[in-house]
């Protein structure tokens, strides 16, 4: 769109600005170029309102999206994918109505997801009016251009580079933790004795936590909603929880808030009821 003039080209008289639409007649008297002179540029149309993006996603759950048809999540297992987990609860503080597609434990995919640990797979995967997006950290950044008004990220330009930045450590790092404490949301191994080599990534795990309630006051990573980041940690919480990680009091009252979620209480409640159904991850142990 041609950038507006800084000064009318052609002016209407004081006496024909009056309340209501044009008449054909004015419009096209509006329009028509004057004798030697430049035709009037029409005044451009005014930009809709947006409304103001919030903070931070619900801890509850956001209001159902019903319009267009249902969107569909594929997973792997509830109770064994962490990744799955993370894409379930950013479709549901998104509020995007959506199907669930559970891929079999014989699928490659989900093997892949379930035994090598890698994030870096087709599940969890999301499609939604016609695209199809894959990898957690991609079906964020659709579902925040989606919509922005969930909060998935916060809408300062540095909380917002935080957040992509402590998620994205999420994504890539913690190897030696993923292998030591495999995600299984049904287990309880108290007095488990963690592997040296995961001591470092708890350590550090419990240091974001500790700067970004610090920061911004939680008690949520980012303050008093939860965003990305809650969604990308929630599986590290339950991890702690089934390997009786012993945490400090600033992050054992976040595994608290996050554990008490009404959206992982949900998922945590379908995970067992899921039959089990991948013996080779108890024969880690």
């Amino acid at each position: 769109m041609p950038a507006r003039p800084s000064k009318p080209v052609s002016p209407a008289p004081a006496s024909a600005k009056r309340a209501g639409a044009d008449t054909p007649a004015k419009a096209a008297t509006r329009t028509k170029p004057k004798a030697g002179g430049a035709a009037a540029i029409p005044a451009a149309p005014r930009r809709r309102a947006v409304a103001p993006r919030t903070t931070g996603g619900g801890a509850d759950t956001a209001p159902k999206r019903t319009a267009g048809a249902r969107a569909t999540l594929t997973l792997s297992s509830k109770n064994y994918g962490s990744w799955s987990m993370r894409g379930w609860l950013l479709c549901r503080m998104a509020g995007l109505a959506f199907d669930e597609r559970v891929l079999g434990t014989d699928d490659a995919s989900t093997r892949a997801e379930l035994l090598l640990l890698s994030p870096s797979f087709l599940v969890p995967s999301l499609e939604h009016e016609g695209v199809k997006v894959w990898d957690t950290l991609a079906i964020a950044e659709y579902l925040d251009e989606r919509f922005p008004e969930a909060g998935l990220l916060p809408t300062d330009i540095a909380t917002r580079a935080h957040v992509r930045a402590v998620s994205g450590e999420m994504h890539q790092g913690f190897a030696n933790l993923r292998s030591a404490l495999p995600f299984h949301v049904k287990a309880r191994y108290p007095g488990f004795k963690v592997f040296a080599g995961a001591l470092a990534d708890i350590a550090r795990v419990c240091t974001i936590w500790r700067d970004c309630i610090a920061q911004y006051g939680g008690p949520w990573l980012f303050g008093p909603a939860p965003t990305l980041a809650d969604a990308m940690y929630a599986p590290v919480v339950l991890r702690f929880h089934t390997y009786d990680v012993a945490l400090d009091t600033v992050c054992a009252r976040y595994a608290d808030t996050v554990r008490a979620w009404p959206l992982v209480r949900e998922y945590v409640a379908a995970a067992q009821r899921e039959p089990d159904d991948m013996e080779e991850l108890d024969a880690e142990f």
